[in-house]
């Protein structure tokens, strides 16, 4: 019996998926909205925070707040602000 076999037939604490390919994380595809509106305006809460739960990775996932830097100066303000 290889390792794959005795994965998939006794599990293991350590994966949820027991050999088998999980599915595809609904924030990672080009549909997602975590990054084109939610991370820098709120929109689409409700939709990234039920893709955000979809994500299993044994942990219990807490939906991050979007930013709160003003998008409109934050290059202006960075140069003023930059590491020394």
């Amino acid at each position: 019996m290889g390792l794959l076999d005795k994965l998939q037939q006794q599990g293991s604490i350590l994966t949820a998926y027991n050999g088998n390919t999980p599915s595809i994380n609904p924030l990672a595809t080009q549909l997602s909205k975590l990054h084109d509106s939610y991370s820098t305006t709120g929109d689409n809460a409700s939709q990234v925070n039920a893709d955000f739960q979809a994500y299993l990775d044994g942990t219990i996932n807490i939906l991050p707040q979007p930013t709160n830097l003003d998008l409109s100066t934050a290059p202006t303000e960075y140069i003023k602000n930059m590491p020394r």
